[in-house]
């Protein structure tokens, strides 16, 4: 092998472990935004549930606070 041949196989193989250290990189930080995505998923779910409920309990309270007054009982005092 000449030193022209050795030289072009010194730089490929730093061109290889280059792409391959990219290639590792990228494979971590895909999986931490894979990962911040699926938090971010869960935590809309969590939220979305949050607002069914509290939207339940303000129709609750807007029934109760707009009824007919006839349909309550006399307070206690009567």
């Amino acid at each position: 092998m000449s030193a022209g041949e050795a030289q072009a196989g010194d730089a490929l193989e730093r061109r290889l472990i280059e792409l391959e250290t990219r290639l590792a990189f990228q494979e971590h930080a895909l999986a931490e935004l894979s990962e911040a995505l699926a938090d971010a998923r869960a935590e809309g779910n969590r939220n979305g549930e949050l607002v069914r409920h509290l939207l339940a309990d303000l129709k609750k309270v807007r029934s109760e606070l707009y009824s007919e007054p006839g349909d309550e009982p006399p307070p206690p005092h009567y």
